[in-house]
C-alpha cells in the first residue's frame, strides 16, 4: 500500500508551488516561545497522546535560526516584547506566528500598563488560537489550518497579485469536518476512541456514578 500504487502509471504531476509549499508545511519546526499556562497545553502536543510528530514538527527548536514557526504560549509583557521581536528577526523565511490564547491574541484579562493587548502589535500573527488556556486539539487544528494556509501561499509577488485579483482565498474548515472518517470501519474506530477518551477523563455515566457513590462514602451525606 505504498505511494507508487495509488499514481496512474506511476506518473505524479505538480507544480513548483504546491511541491514547495507541501515541503514546508510537512517540514515545520516550531520555536516555542511559552510564557504563562498556554506553554503546558503546547508541550501537551508533543507527547504520545497527540503526537505532533505525526506532522513533521516533533523539533521543537531551540535556536530561532532553525526554526519557522513561532508559537506565542502566553501573555507578552512589555518587557518580553523586545525579545520577542529579536527571536523573530533571527528566524529565516518564510516564517510564520501562531498566537496561542486570548493572553497573547488580545491581552486577555491582563488590561493593564505592563502586558502588550495582542502580540499583533510586535509581530505579524498568521494564526490566532482562541481559548484560555486552549486544549491541545485546539492547537492541533490550528496547526492543520496553517498548513492549509501554506498550501495556498503564492510562490512570487506576481502569482500573489492574480490570487488577490482574483479572490482567492483558504477555506478554513474545522478539523473535525475535513478529517472526518466516512467508511464504517473508520467511524467503529473513531467511536472507540472516543469512549475510551470519555471514560478516562470521567465523562462517562458509569464512571461519573461510580465517583458520585465515592464521593458519598467519603463525605458520609449526599455532597455538594
Amino acid at each position: 500500500m505504498g505511494l507508487e500504487e495509488k499514481l496512474p502509471n506511476g506518473i505524479l504531476l505538480a507544480n513548483v508551488e504546491k511541491l514547495v509549499n507541501w515541503t514546508r508545511k510537512t517540514s515545520m519546526w516550531p520555536a516555542t516561545f511559552g510564557l504563562a499556562c498556554c506553554a503546558i497545553e503546547m508541550m501537551t502536543v508533543g507527547g504520545s497522546r497527540y503526537d505532533i510528530a505525526r506532522f513533521g514538527m516533533e523539533r521543537f527548536s531551540a535556536t530561532p535560526r532553525q526554526a519557522d514557526l513561532m508559537i506565542v504560549a502566553g501573555r507578552v509583557t512589555n518587557k518580553m516584547a523586545p525579545v520577542l521581536r529579536q527571536i523573530y528577526d533571527q528566524m529565516p523565511e518564510p516564517r510564520w506566528v501562531l498566537s496561542m490564547g486570548v493572553c497573547a491574541s488580545t491581552g486577555g484579562m491582563f488590561n493593564n500598563y505592563a502586558v502588550v493587548q495582542g502580540v499583533d502589535h510586535v509581530v505579524p500573527v498568521d494564526m490566532y488560537l482562541p481559548g484560555c488556556p486552549p486544549r491541545p486539539e485546539m492547537l492541533l487544528d490550528a496547526i492543520l489550518k496553517l498548513h492549509a494556509k501554506i498550501m495556498d501561499e503564492p510562490i512570487n509577488a506576481k502569482r500573489a497579485q492574480i490570487k488577490a485579483e482574483n479572490g482567492e482565498t483558504t477555506p478554513m474548515i474545522p478539523s473535525s469536518e475535513r478529517f472526518a472518517p466516512t467508511g464504517r470501519t473508520a467511524l467503529k474506530r473513531a467511536e472507540r476512541q472516543q469512549a475510551a477518551q470519555r471514560k478516562e477523563m470521567g465523562a462517562d455515566n458509569e464512571l461519573g456514578m461510580a465517583g458520585v457513590e465515592q464521593r458519598k462514602e467519603i463525605t458520609g451525606g449526599e455532597g455538594r
